[in-house]
């Protein structure tokens, strides 16, 4: 069942009509959607990253209202102003990465209940890259599927700490220390941890600011490092995934070339083996190519509206 949830859309620079809803999962915890139904086109349905919420997407809400489609997306378990799993809520934290598979299920039933225009797209980020490939690989009911910086694989720095991240979280995943906040990983939000010249995410200073902005004024959706459960997690769903087939999905992809955070070798396995794929590399981009530089989110959004259209029934 759905009901009103907060979405602040002039925050989220989301396009008029934007409200909030809270649903349930089947195993009882309440997410928080945005909906822009702004196009009769369709809906693009949008799976953010770790860390993030819904008014993020604002943007993306309107770019892809003036191309005619309208937007559903979602907080996930554990961030945004979704239901936190551990006491402490800074701390990034999922039982089991099969559990993001409930969230996309509850998704796809609101888009259902609310009549949502059809045929369905996907544009995913990140983390939501890796919920969305085992969704697709599960038959997600989608045309085509626009992916930022996929989560595909963890870029460990140096690589030397990959052994060390498998081996403790092992080690401690049936104990109640894997509840832990995963070591070396920040105790904050990045954005509000590091200067403009450190982060990780954007090459654009202004709208590293909006991003600072929008958590100042939204402090509950703030989420620091992850548990060593989550990673654990983590680590072995993109080994798994990465042993998998493609799905029989129409996909583009996008990778910065100054990507840190996802291991950009997985993004370039993964597509080469994916028939019909297109992989786009921008040398000058970071991992958030929505919050990039004004002429990056400009190509990205062109091209990923145009793999809309093209894949789309009435083309």
């Amino acid at each position: 069942m759905l009901s009103p949830a907060p979405l602040l859309n002039d925050l989220a620079r989301g396009p008029e009509g934007g409200s909030g809803h809270w649903v349930h999962t089947e195993d009882g915890l309440r997410l928080r959607l945005g909906l822009w139904p702004n196009g009769s086109k369709g809906t693009v349905l949008i799976f953010p990253g770790r860390t993030e919420y819904i008014e993020k997407y604002g943007g993306a809400a309107a770019a892809l209202a003036q191309a005619g489609y309208s937007s559903l997306a979602i907080d996930w378990r554990g961030q945004g102003l979704s239901d936190r799993l551990l006491s402490d809520r800074l701390i990034g934290h999922v039982h089991r990465f099969s559990d993001y598979q409930r969230d996309v299920q509850t998704l796809m039933a609101a888009a259902r209940a609310l009549d949502l225009p059809k045929p369905y797209f996907l544009l995913a980020h990140s983390m939501g890259g890796c919920i969305a490939l085992r969704a697709l690989i599960q038959k997600l009911a989608v045309q085509a599927v626009s992916f930022s910086a996929p989560m595909w694989g963890i870029l460990f720095h140096p690589p030397a700490k990959r052994a060390l991240a498998w081996g403790l979280s092992s080690l401690l995943y049936p104990f109640k220390w894997a509840e832990m906040r995963a070591p070396g990983t920040s105790v904050g939000s990045h954005l509000q941890e590091v200067s403009f010249e450190e982060n990780q995410l954007s090459c654009d200073p202004q709208m590293f600011e909006m991003m600072r902005h929008q958590l100042q004024k939204l402090p509950d959706c703030a989420l620091g490092g992850p548990s060593l459960r989550w990673l654990n997690e983590a680590l072995r769903e993109t080994l798994s995934l990465h042993r998998h087939a493609a799905p029989n999905h129409p996909s583009l992809c996008f990778v910065g070339g100054l990507e840190t955070i996802v291991d950009p070798k997985r993004i370039h396995q993964r597509m080469a083996r994916w028939p019909g794929a297109s992989l786009k590399l921008v040398p000058q981009a970071k991992h958030e190519f929505i919050m990039e530089r004004q002429e990056i989110r400009t190509e990205f959004f062109r091209e990923t509206i145009a793999h809309f259209n093209r894949h789309h029934p009435s083309a």
